[in-house]
């Protein structure tokens, strides 16, 4: 009798305490520290770029062409598009040079010996740097697109004529020397003119008598 009032009692410890336990399992547990559920965003990638180191040159002259922000150790292919420079309007004065010279900015009909197309590596960071001699006038627009990544940037450039040297000043002594020096020699050769004409007339006069 004793021995299952002993059961019937451990039956029911064990259920009053089995209770709890299931009822805070089913509750909802808070989140574990450092997880949330908010989104993160992308990572930022910064926009490719293309520059020059000079925007206007001279035709002959050469450039350097600067990409940034392209995938690291790829291929990015280079395009180059002309324009030609626009003529002035009418009745407006020609474009004029440093020197004073004038261009009349007129449409340029080119052979491009220069590609038009090439291509550039990257480094490690996504940079590269490009030599570039144009062998046409005219504004030139430069695309450059990165094979991998897809990247592209842009960039022109003005390449104008190659400016005519100025004309040699003509001054008053570069002509007064050489009339100077002509003058001296039409008066020597009249004075001998004159001296022989004399020296036959003595000679004649000597003669006669």
């Amino acid at each position: 009798m004793r021995l299952s009032r002993i059961i019937m009692a451990l039956t029911v410890g064990l259920a009053v305490v089995t209770v709890p336990t299931a009822a805070g399992a089913a509750q909802p547990q808070p989140p574990a520290p450092g997880v949330t559920d908010t989104p993160q965003p992308p990572p930022y990638v910064p926009q490719p770029t293309l520059t020059v180191n000079l925007p206007t040159i001279n035709l002959g002259q050469t450039v350097v062409l600067t990409g940034q922000g392209f995938g690291p150790n790829e291929t990015v292919d280079i395009v180059v598009t002309v324009t030609p420079l626009a003529a002035p309007a009418a009745n407006q004065a020609p474009a004029r040079r440093s020197d004073g010279t004038t261009v009349a900015m007129a449409p340029v009909a080119y052979q491009a010996a220069a590609p038009l197309s090439f291509t550039a590596r990257t480094d490690g960071n996504g940079r590269f740097t490009r030599t570039y001699k144009p062998s046409v006038t005219g504004l030139l627009t430069f695309t450059a697109t990165g094979r991998e990544s897809g990247r592209v940037a842009s960039t022109q450039l003005r390449v104008l004529d190659q400016p005519q040297p100025p004309p040699l000043p003509v001054t008053g002594d570069s002509l007064g020397t050489p009339m100077k020096v002509g003058g001296g020699l039409v008066g020597a050769g009249a004075v001998l003119l004159l001296l022989t004409f004399a020296w036959r007339r003595r000679q004649r006069f000597m003669g006669s008598h």
